[in-house]
């Protein structure tokens, strides 16, 4: 009977983290049409459609709208609490955490640089720990279950199940055994399906054909070492900024600022706007320049930073991917001057792993990310894989000499 009333739970927690994506994803879609005044096409479309002006007020209006949500929220609700701390135990405050998730949805639709899959995980979380807590489930499967109704948002909102499944072992509960495997499938695949009820499937970014040459492995050797360095120091600007975020009041000050400086900078490079994809989708185009790609790469990292500086919640997963793909189209483009035959796009594809397995620290679920976000995994596993545990194993030596202070 227990195990039915387990299995029975763990159903309801993928509608859960499914409702979640799905909610967040049409929340998202309605606040960039309505900010960027466009019906039809992706967020790049819209924004690059816009007027310059528009885009200045966008981030205008999120630098108020957030300033005074997120001011008020911690001045006079209770704490927000993470997902990894509701994992080890620590019960979610209902109210606080829909409306961090909300106001995550509303300054992401608007253009804040920064990512959306912080808000899914958080409300899929929030369920899976009430209703565990309802049916008095023992701390060991409300553990399990919490990280669950995480790694279901995750999935739904970017229509990626095994990767939603993966993220709940390899980041959350950092173990793969049945009795957790069984689980985090089950409710990835659900909250899936779930979310395809109103959300489009298939890939987020369009890849054409490429296949695996001796060029892109021997890249992939030498520019693992150098996206792991980078994504090392793009992973300590975020947490420095993270911790010296504004604290009280003076968030009405910073982060209106802060947006209204990345909403000018976004009057000549519109595609730094928003939480990646629409400058995801210019680096696997490849069809910007070298010098182009190389100064969003840098842009994006500075906006996003900033953002998360300026007191924003939200997450580093597709400014991540966003800014791999765009140094790896630059670098890529460079090296096709000495060794031609291969297509920037390939390039583009494995740093985007590489730099995302280094901002996640999680290879594996970076890995199977890129792959179902572009649905070109197989010919390309091979060097992605080489740049992945290159930029990794760096990032390692790198955040182990930054906590010991060794020089």
């Amino acid at each position: 009977m227990r195990l039915v009333r387990l299995a029975v739970v763990t159903a309801l927690v993928g509608v859960g983290g499914g409702v979640s994506g799905m909610v967040v994803s049409l929340g998202l879609h309605a606040v960039e049409h309505l900010a960027y005044g466009y019906s039809a096409g992706t967020f790049l479309t819209g924004v690059v459609g816009s007027a310059p002006w528009r885009r200045v007020l966008a981030l205008a209006i999120a630098g108020v709208v957030g300033a005074l949500g997120w001011w008020a929220l911690r001045r006079w609700a209770r704490p927000v609490v993470s997902v990894q701390d509701s994992v080890q135990g620590a019960r979610m405050p209902a109210f606080t955490t829909v409306v961090n998730a909300a106001l995550q949805i509303v300054v992401v639709g608007l253009g804040a640089s920064i990512g959306r899959e912080v808000a899914p995980r958080e409300l899929g979380a929030l369920f899976a720990g009430w209703l565990s807590e309802k049916v008095g489930l023992t701390a060991r499967e409300r553990r399990t279950l919490v990280a669950c109704g995480a790694g279901a948002g995750l999935a739904a909102v970017y229509d990626v199940p095994v990767s939603g499944a993966l993220f709940t072992l390899e980041v959350l509960l950092a173990q793969l055994t049945f009795t957790s495997a069984v689980p985090a499938l089950a409710t990835a695949a659900i909250a899936t399906l779930v979310a395809r009820l109103a959300l489009p499937a298939g890939p987020l970014y369009s890849l054409p054909e490429v296949a695996v040459t001796p060029s892109l492995v021997a890249w992939a050797v030498v520019v693992g070492p150098l996206l792991g360095l980078a994504g090392h120091w793009f992973v300590v600007g975020a947490q420095l900024a993270a911790r010296h975020r504004p604290r009280g009041w003076t968030i009405l000050l910073v982060m209106p600022v802060v947006f209204l400086g990345v909403g000018l900078l976004a009057v000549p490079f519109p595609f730094i706007l928003g939480n990646g994809r629409a400058l995801g989708e210019v680096a696997f185009a490849a069809t910007a320049s070298v010098g182009l790609l190389a100064a969003l790469a840098v842009l994006k990292a500075a906006a996003t930073t900033a953002t998360i500086g300026a007191g924003a919640a939200g997450g580093t997963l597709t400014p991540s991917l966003a800014i791999g793909a765009t140094l790896g189209g630059a670098l890529g483009g460079l090296w096709v001057l000495v060794w031609p035959g291969t297509p920037v796009a390939a390039f583009a594809f494995v740093a985007a792993g590489a730099f995302l397995a280094t901002s996640m620290r999680a290879p594996f679920t970076a890995l199977l990310l890129v792959v179902e976000f572009t649905d070109r995994g197989p010919a390309l596993l091979l060097p992605a894989m080489i740049a992945i545990a290159g930029s990794v194993a760096v990032s390692q030596l790198m955040s182990r000499r930054w906590l010991t202070g060794v020089a």
